[in-house]
């Protein structure tokens, strides 16, 4: 399927339903049925919309994104795979159910990958798993500072300034985390939602809405709502741009960066001296490679000479793509 077709196969009210309820989902005993009220659809076609958007992989989930390192641990990273070799150790690392993104990029680090776990000690198990199937040196970029992590921009009108990153040191509680595990492969899709989602942790519907609430409220869910999957609807130049910004200067550089509204995530890591030299990550998503190079030029320009080296690395191919984990993994060897 092409891009354009993956665009324009989409009517109006679909359109609308993607772009305004990637955040800000209703918190309500019927959300469906709220939200076909404001889009002028019944409640069953809401439903069927979303149903369909997952079934063609549009949508992952209806669910939360939760704030990395809020209700357990994770790290970026990235292996130099021999390419002839690449769809194997692809292979090796999504066998790890705590690798939950994993792409090609165009680059000698070519597989870049997001592990989580409970506790730092999982992702530094999965990562020594990693090595020792692969033989390969794992890169281990543990997040460092976030400036800016939201992707959930429109997809069919122009991107609007990005908001202000508001930082939360909360971290999920037991209870959060029971609810996270339940809604981790996102809402039902059926009138009630949460009434489902009470019943099977044995909480009350109003509670399992409160906690939605309040877990948004304290900076551990970043935005509830519609997850899409941006290669279905034509966002498949995108880009990650790393920069080598000196220690003093990086938090000025990255301040420029988020003004700019094409920018969907930027954040800080370690360098890992010496075969990865880049402290400073942003990604851009768009739909022509020219365009996401024009958008990293601009942030080329509001660097102002701060910038001592920089690579733009294309993504190629995703290999795996879905929501944190939040399930024990005791919890799920137990029910298999």
């Amino acid at each position: 399927m092409s891009n354009a077709l993956a665009i324009n196969q989409f009517d109006e009210a679909t359109r609308l339903l993607v772009d305004r309820y990637q955040r800000d989902f209703p918190l309500s005993p019927q959300p469906f049925a709220l939200i076909g009220d404001q889009l002028g659809l019944r409640e069953a076609d809401v439903i069927e919309r979303l149903a369909r958007l997952r079934e063609i992989g549009a949508v992952s989930r209806v669910g939360a994104v939760v704030r990395p390192n809020a209700a357990g641990a994770s790290t970026l990273a990235a292996i130099a795979a021999p390419p002839a070799d690449i769809e194997r150790i692809a292979g090796i690392v999504n066998s790890q159910r705590g690798v939950n993104h994993n792409y090609e990029r165009e680059h000698e680090f070519n597989l870049w990958f997001v592990v989580t776990g409970r506790t730092g000690d999982d992702v530094h198990s999965a990562i020594d798993e990693i090595e020792r199937e692969t033989g390969l040196d794992v890169l281990d970029l543990p997040l460092e500072q976030s400036y800016h992590i939201d992707l959930g921009f429109p997809l069919f009108d122009a991107p609007s300034r990005n908001a202000p990153c508001i930082e939360s040191r909360e971290v999920a509680g037991e209870a959060d985390v029971r609810l996270l595990a339940a809604i981790e492969s996102g809402l039902p899709l059926t009138p009630r939602p949460y009434a489902v989602i009470a019943g099977a942790i044995g909480e009350g519907e109003d509670a399992v809405i409160d906690r939605l609430a309040s877990m948004q409220a304290r900076g551990i869910v970043k935005r509830f709502g519609v997850v899409v999957r941006h290669r279905a609807f034509g966002y498949d130049a995108n880009a990650m741009a790393v920069w080598d910004v000196p220690d003093a200067a990086v938090d000025r550089v990255a301040a420029r960066f988020v003004e700019a509204p094409q920018v969907t995530l930027c954040y800080r890591r370690p360098r890992r001296p010496p075969r990865w030299r880049y402290n400073l990550f942003t990604m851009v998503h768009g739909v022509a490679r020219d365009n996401v190079l024009d958008v990293i030029g601009g942030l080329t320009e509001r660097a102002r000479g701060q910038c001592d080296a920089s690579a733009v690395l294309f993504s190629r191919r995703c290999f795996k793509q879905r929501g944190a984990t939040f399930v024990r993994r005791e919890a799920q060897h137990a029910d298999a």
